[in-house]
């Protein structure tokens, strides 16, 4: 079992974190500043710049920000980027007439607004760069078992049903949901700032937030095939050079427990996970996407999850949304326990994702 990558120095930071990224879920449904709306300009824009790529017959995966131009939304993608990155972590940009185009036309108009925010990153061993999240169980697994139960589902399964998601980060600086369509009910997102969470913990049960400064074993995603461990260790709170950072999936560290040789939770351990998803509900925001929205989460300072949902295919009212992981110009440095995962922990890099050959594209 290799050793776990980690400064001790870094749980040393004990003070509260302040500023716009430290929101309570009240704070966040009161707020307008993070939601914008496309205006009948940027909607002639955005579908000039789609009608455009359609005749030059690229694929979405091949679309980059050159053939994909927008100078009237500049403004607006700024602010975006603005928010994400030194802001409150979520953006949530709306109005892109969904019901207009098909859905295969909707990848590429997703990939080409996508390619302003940053890079596309992998998201599968064979380089996939654009994932469904829909249900594709046919509404039988609307209840989760937890990891450690003999034949629960992976994480990647339970994105894939209609069940609910625990709060967790993807392995991208930022995440991106466009929603083609919503479920007939349920399905609502959830989004809680982990700085917050981390504060809250910090002030109730510092002897938890100590552990949740220390190394947590966790499994590689499935997919992931990539050089390295199957199984990696690094803090659910991190810090470097001020910044702050939260990489958590309980699906990880659930299935680590279930393999030979990595060592076993503490109670402690295990209670500290058990209140970080106590108070992550406690703080979170729960609002519900609507056709054409588009929603950013930066990854570091947010953990986001879902309510369970019934599709009702008759009224074409069956979830669908389109994910893309970014690797955008402006990000955070990152402790060296990411390097194992991500690639690079310098700001800026082409970074995160699955551990494929497309790593090393340039960004």
């Amino acid at each position: 079992m290799p050793t776990p990558s980690h400064d001790p120095r870094d749980a040393m930071i004990s003070d509260p974190i302040t500023g716009r990224a430290a929101w309570s879920g009240a704070d966040l449904a009161d707020a307008r500043d993070w939601v914008q709306a496309l205006d009948a300009a940027d909607v002639a824009e955005i579908d000039a710049a789609f009608r455009t790529v359609k005749a030059r017959g690229l694929n979405f995966a091949d679309v980059k920000a050159e053939d994909f131009p927008l100078p009237g939304l500049a403004p607006k993608l700024a602010a975006l980027l603005d928010e994400i990155e030194d802001g409150r972590g979520v953006a949530l940009l709306r109005g892109l007439p969904v019901a207009d185009y098909d859905d295969e036309d909707l990848r590429v108009l997703w990939a080409g607004i996508g390619a302003h925010v940053g890079p596309l990153l992998p998201q599968s061993v064979d380089g996939k760069l654009m994932r469904d999240v829909r249900d594709e169980a046919g509404g039988k697994l609307q209840k989760h078992a937890p990891s450690v139960v003999p034949g629960s589902l992976t994480s990647t399964q339970k994105a894939q049903s209609n069940g609910p998601l625990r709060f967790h980060t993807d392995r991208a600086d930022v995440l991106g949901l466009l929603c083609v369509r919503q479920a007939g009910a349920g399905g609502e997102s959830k989004v809680a700032s982990s700085v917050a969470v981390r504060n809250a913990i910090l002030r109730r049960r510092p002897d938890l937030h100590e552990l949740l400064c220390q190394p947590y074993w966790r499994t590689r995603e499935t997919q992931d095939v990539g050089g390295g461990q199957k199984v990696f260790a690094m803090p659910v709170f991190s810090f470097r050079d001020g910044h702050f950072s939260s990489q958590y999936s309980r699906t990880f560290v659930e299935e680590a427990q279930r393999l030979d040789g990595v060592p076993k939770m503490t109670a402690a351990m295990d209670e500290a996970l058990d209140l970080l998803a106590e108070v992550a509900e406690e703080q979170c925001h729960v609002f519900r996407l609507e056709p054409g929205d588009m929603v950013f989460y930066n990854n570091h300072v947010v953990y986001h999850g879902r309510t369970p949902f019934t599709d009702d295919p008759a009224s074409r009212a069956d979830r669908l949304l389109y994910r893309l992981w970014f690797a955008p110009a402006r990000t955070r440095p990152l402790p060296e326990c990411y390097r194992e995962t991500w690639g690079s922990t310098e700001p800026g890099a082409y970074r995160g994702g699955m551990m494929t050959g497309k790593r090393s594209q340039a960004a």
